[in-house]
């Protein structure tokens, strides 16, 4: 909790007034029309600097070089079956990265666009696990301006400056519009999900010009918060004598992004809907067989405003309408013929030929007088599909269905519901941003670091899809899959085994349903239980990074997940299960490892798994093939962990049961790493966790410190569940360990990196109280003395974050007790942004207000600020103390909202009765060892009523 002396600390402040003048704010003082006073703010012509990666040391280069020949291999292997490789650090972009991201559109899981601040459309993911970073430059806002009396004219595209890719100066193409807007008296305002761009008086004076950026992003709302569709809302305000007609032009490309609109095959086709919300779809027919995507741009006819349409011009001399003739029109008339909405679909284009749409709203405006113009996007792809398995029908496609009529009915539901969709973001948002307690830039950092929601590449399918998924193993290696799942007897209080074999089969011949079932045989994952009630709400990937393909990556969810937790339970509950059921099953096919060149089977039951997957999620997992994370040693704490989280937040009882037997093997699962009957687990001299460079020898404060952690929390849980054996189990094992911990450990002042020899091994880690952040985070005792906990969180406060750049940087991952960064690898030199949101979680629950807020304050400074890097809505894993990135658009910095958890802690766990439930537990004679006993939670899931969906499977 955060009590009243936080604010101790610095507090920045970055009002409106100092970007917009008063007169202007004022004028629009209604309707939502002006930006919020907390917002991260931009002048338009701000510079957009080339971002610069990070490169390794000679040492390090030396020292994975084979690590780089076999994952150079790999990637040229999975590309020969036309496939990427989920991590791939030799290609490069041709579009070098820079400080222009801004506020992504739409909502969750049905495929994003980014729009930069200063207006551009990029960043397209409609094709899950692609990504095309560069602008479409055809997709713009223009506006023109002509005044009784005929001698004021104003056109110009409403973004600033001249693009590249536009062509030579004097063609038809996109060169010859009016790239005019110097953008020094506009800017930019974001507060995820929606932004503001206020046009101060350019291009015309006498015109003030607000556009609201508006997208369905609502907690809890399982509905709208799927939609793929944004509006924007133009403010106008006329403050000169003589009336003025403005005509807003709304340009789009049947693309999405790269050369994707030179295909062919795409048809433009204008519509006229209902409530006066007209323009035109754009059909586009993707490369490769991926699933079509369907455009829809509209604007919303009223009383004073008219929408007319170019249904289709192209870039190119050759063209029947040119984007010249569009413009020249524009400036001549303000508006098209009404008669293009009868013009029916056009002709499908021919490859290389360019196919684009306009829509156009025009009014007047009086003298001093205001008027909303309100335009609409949305993209319709409705059948997600994964290039080695099956396809899956989109969340969004439960409510509007999968034909191509669907985009059309978006952008209607849009523009007819926009208004009570910002009073919903306005009611969640509000007591964050009063909270007076609360520095400024926390407060919009908070929110608009969940621009990875919608631009982490996500996808959100809909768990009651039509079972005509069919799977594609065209590419697929035919070898048999063992599957083994776990029976839990309950009633006898056995655990079973049962092996199944999968013929991987060639392309069609097996079809598969959202239930896991198919005609052949059992497959490699059986999915979660589709569930027939509201409590439905289909199930959800995202990405650890645009740059590292593989979904849900589970380490790195750990601390992402207070995101999904605090603002989509249900959606996280989910994710718990689908690792649930992974914990319970085996995928005996073999990969080489490419670390050590060695080879397993992709996944050992009992094991977490690293990801679900990249090609064919929840079927094949573990794409992360560097290491065996079958031996890493974070993550089967981090699902207990997790799991127990959820449960005491939630107080969904239906879901302890259902994942109890696999918080069982997971924790049994474990007993393996207790190489010395110290019941502490030890890590075996290789990167295995989270740090995957980062080497490890005998005990650890990381995994060690997750390890008491979860014995714990499974403790607790077992106790709750009435699985008193287990407890006692667990509590025994925990004041051993415990006591094996703090002796091998604990120097005095903070807990060592490791119990090894090694020239790091007393090196201070960031993250070395990763267990108590949650344990804290779940209302559980803590691990440690309270002088402990605040003295190691003192000593990496005064090292880890304030001996680098004075504290302006985050907190760097290692370093010596000598105040000299700790250099071992590539990542124990690195800052990494979430980390760093997490230790400051950690320190707020200590009662360290200062020192986090201090802490978190430099990933603001480094990432966010206009002093800093220009990391904004891509916030990078990492950055070098120089400031150079890795990976960008990356998972972890949503441990934000870990920071927020600890400020604002759930109702469930606050009330929950102050007891110690550990001293409870009262250990019998030969609880040393794991074994089974699910009598208790028998009885517990019975009352409940809740076995249904659980994976016990009784035999009454």
């Amino acid at each position: 909790m955060v009590s009243g002396n936080i604010f101790l600390c610095r507090k920045h402040s970055w009002p409106p007034e100092e970007y917009i003048s008063k007169a202007t704010l004022l004028l629009f003082d209604f309707d939502s029309a002006a930006p919020p006073e907390q917002a991260w703010r931009r002048r338009l012509n701000s510079h957009a600097n080339i971002l610069k990666e990070f490169s390794v040391t000679f040492v390090e280069a030396i020292r994975m070089v084979r690590l780089g020949i076999r994952l150079w291999s790999y990637i040229r292997e999975e590309a020969s079956h036309g496939r990427k490789a989920p991590i791939d650090p030799f290609s490069r972009e041709s579009c070098k990265p820079s400080a222009s991201q801004g506020v992504p559109l739409g909502g969750m899981g049905s495929g994003s666009i980014s729009r930069g601040f200063r207006g551009e459309f990029r960043q397209w993911q409609i094709i899950p696990g692609t990504r095309e970073a560069s602008p479409v430059m055809a997709n713009q806002f223009s506006i023109f301006i002509s005044r009784d009396g005929g001698n004021k004219h104003y056109a110009s595209v409403l973004a600033p400056g001249q693009h590249e890719g536009l062509g030579k100066a004097g063609d038809d193409g996109l060169s010859s519009w009016g790239w005019n807007l110097s953008g020094q008296h506009s800017t930019y305002h974001a507060l995820f999900p929606r932004a503001w761009t206020i046009y101060d008086g350019e291009p015309d004076p006498e015109l003030k010009i607000s556009c609201r950026q508006i997208s369905p992003f609502i907690p809890n709302n399982y509905r709208d918060s799927s939609l793929p569709t944004a509006v924007f809302v133009y403010t106008l305000v006329n403050t000169g004598k003589e009336r003025a007609k403005v005509s807003l032009l709304f340009t789009w490309a049947n693309s999405i992004g790269g050369v994707s609109h030179l295909s062919g095959d795409h048809v433009n086709e204008p519509f006229l809907g209902e409530d006066g919300v007209s323009g035109v779809l754009l059909h586009h027919k993707t490369a490769k067989g991926n699933p079509p995507v369907t455009f829809a741009v509209a604007a919303c006819e009223t009383q004073n405003v008219s929408v007319t349409v170019v249904p289709c011009f192209g870039l190119s001399e050759g063209s029947s309408v040119t984007a010249k003739d569009v413009w020249n029109r524009m400036v001549k008339d303000g508006q098209f013929d009404r008669e293009n909405f009868n013009s029916g679909p056009s002709m499908p284009s021919s490859p290389g030929e360019s196919l684009c749409a306009a829509v156009s709203a025009s009014a007047w405006v009086e003298p001093h007088g205001k008027c909303t113009v309100s335009f609409a996007l949305a993209w319709s792809s409705p059948k997600v599909k994964f290039l080695k398995g099956s396809s899956y029908h989109r969340r969004y496609t439960k409510f509007y269905g999968t034909s191509e009529k669907a985009a059309q009915n978006l952008v209607h539901d849009a523009l007819m519901n926009y208004k009570h969709w910002e009073e919903e973001i306005e009611k969640w948002q509000s007591p964050i941003l009063k909270d007076e307690r609360l520095p400024e830039w926390y407060k919009f950092t908070l929110f608009n670091e969940l621009y990875f929601l919608v631009a982490g590449g996500t996808v959100w399918i809909d768990s009651l899809s039509p079972a005509s998924n069919t799977r594609d193993d065209r590419n697929a290696e035919n070898a048999d899959v063992k599957v083994t799942e776990t029976e839990v007897n309950v009633k006898g209080g056995s655990v079973g085994n049962h092996t199944t074999t999968a013929s991987y089969l060639s392309n069609d011949e097996t079809v598969v349903n959202q239930n896991g079932n198919n005609n052949e045989s059992q497959l490699s994952f059986t999915p979660i239980d589709s569930l027939i009630d509201s409590d439905d709400v289909g199930r959800f990937l995202y990405l650890e990074g645009v740059e590292y393909i593989m979904w849900c990556t589970y380490d790195v969810h750990f601390y992402a997940s207070f995101a999904l937790l605090a603002l989509f339970p249900k959606i996280e509950l989910n994710i718990q299960r689908d690792f649930a059921k992974a914990v319970l099953s085996e995928d005996g096919r073999r990969v080489k490892f490419l670390a050590e060149g060695n080879t397993g089977i992709r996944k050992v039951r009992g094991a977490v798994p690293h990801d679900l997957g990249t090609h064919d999620p929840w079927n094949e997992m573990n794409a992360y093939n560097i290491h065996d994370t079958s031996r890493w040693k974070d993550l089967n704490p981090k699902f207990v962990l997790q799991v127990y989280r959820d449960f005491a937040a939630t107080g969904d009882m239906a879901f302890g049961v259902d994942v109890w037997p696999a918080v069982r093997a997971a924790m049994e699962y474990m007993g393996q790493f207790d190489r010395d009957g110290d019941s502490l687990i030890e890590n075996d001299g290789f990167p295995d966790q989270t740090y995957d460079t980062w080497t490890v020898h005998g005990v650890s404060a990381y995994c060690g410190g997750l390890w008491l952690a979860a014995l714990q929390a499974a403790a607790t849980m077992a106790i709750q569940l009435g699985d008193r054996p287990f407890a006692e189990l667990c509590k025994s094992k925990f004041l051993k360990a415990k006591l094996a911990y703090e002796e091998k450990l604990w120097n005095g002042s903070y807990y060592n990196y490791d119990s090894g020899s090694s020239s790091n091994s007393k090196s201070i880690q960031a993250d070395q109280l990763a267990g108590q952040w949650y344990t804290a985070s779940s209302g559980l005792t803590p691990l440690f003395d309270e002088f402990k906990i605040r003295s190691a969180l003192q000593k990496v406060y005064d090292f880890n974050v304030m001996k680098i750049r004075g504290g302006r940087m985050g907190a760097v991952n290692g370093m010596h007790p000598n105040g000299k960064v700790d250099e071992t690898s590539m990542q124990s030199r690195e800052i990494w942004t979430g980390v760093t949101y997490a230790v400051a979680a950690t320190m707020i629950h200590a009662g360290m207000e200062k020192e986090a807020f201090a802490a978190a304050e430099g990933i603001f400074n480094a990432g966010w600020s206009e002093e800093g890097y220009g990391y904004w809505f891509q916030t990078p894993e990492a950055w070098t103390i120089d400031g150079h990135f890795r990976s960008l658009i990356y998972m972890r910095p949503l441990a934000i909202w870990g920071m927020q958890w600890a400020i604002s802690m759930p109702k469930a766990i606050l009330e929950a009765p102050k007891i110690n439930i550990m001293d409870r537990i009262q250990i019998s004679p030969g609880s040393s060892g794991f074994f089974h006993h699910e009598t208790g939670v028998r009885k517990i899931a019975n009352k409940a009523n809740c076995l249904g969906n659980s994976v016990f499977h009784c035999a009454c």
